[in-house]
């Protein structure tokens, strides 16, 4: 990535793309922090471990995203077993939600899942996200819907979640949050941050009065045109995550650690 990701010492044994994996997904952790998307000890994001068939990093379950760092994320397989000596546990639904999609969707490498009040407010909502603001047409029927069975820690969920997750890259768990899936971590970042804004803009006009809904023939302009809305020459969310970063390390350098 174009944000420098270099360590002064490595506490643990990885490979260099491994290390890398880690300070990006640390690096998230933080983010996500800073911008008041962790929700206690609790909600994960995920990543798959470079080179390594069907190993991914995850947080240490027990500390805040704050506490999180590039050497203490757990590295685990798809059956839930700790690869790398950790000594912290991982949230079994952390492993059971993300372990489904990382081992059945090739094309998800990054995944993460939140509790925000925006985000799961509008999940709790009849109908959902409507596109009735700039941010909510950037999802006009590119959402997905679960019913809710509680907290997912029941493999024989998985099924079902799969089936309703469909060709879409972002499952709005109803009445619970979002899980947004991704092929990097600065892609479902900018995902998550576009997301939390429509949510939240939804939320503020419904309080205020019924707001009008953009015509479909305007969504299908606003998605044809969307791309040409990023830096040129850039990943998708890379640029967006990139400053993030920059921005945390003002404040806080640990998660490089």
């Amino acid at each position: 990535m174009a944000t420098q990701l270099s360590a002064h010492a490595r506490n643990i044994e990885c490979s260099e793309a491994e290390w890398q994996a880690r300070l990006e997904l640390a690096a998230c952790y933080r983010v996500f922090d800073h911008l008041g998307w962790s929700e206690s000890i609790y909600n994960h994001i995920s990543v798959k471990v470079p080179g390594e068939e069907g190993a991914f990093l995850i947080n240490p379950f027990g500390l805040l995203y704050s506490e999180v760092t590039a050497s203490n994320l757990v590295k685990i397989d798809l059956d839930g077993n700790t690869l790398d000596g950790s000594p912290y546990p991982v949230n079994k639904a952390g492993f059971v939600q993300h372990g489904l999609f990382h081992r059945n969707l090739p094309w998800a490498h990054a995944i993460c899942h939140t509790h925000t009040t925006a985000t799961m407010a509008v999940c709790s909502m009849e109908g959902g996200l409507q596109p009735v603001n700039f941010y909510a047409c950037n999802f006009a029927g590119r959402l997905a819907y679960h019913e809710f069975e509680g907290i997912t820690v029941r493999a024989e969920e998985g099924e079902r979640l799969l089936k309703n997750l469909g060709d879409k890259r972002i499952l709005m768990l109803k009445n619970h949050g979002p899980v947004v899936l991704g092929r990097s971590i600065p892609e479902i970042f900018v995902t998550h941050w576009s997301l939390q804004r429509a949510c939240e803009i939804q939320l503020a006009t419904m309080a205020a009065g019924k707001p009008p809904v953009v015509p479909d023939h305007v969504v299908e302009v606003h998605l044809r045109d969307l791309h040409e809305g990023g830096v040129p020459g850039t990943k998708p969310g890379q640029a967006d995550f990139d400053a993030w970063v920059r921005k945390i390390d003002k404040i806080d350098r640990s998660w490089r650690d």
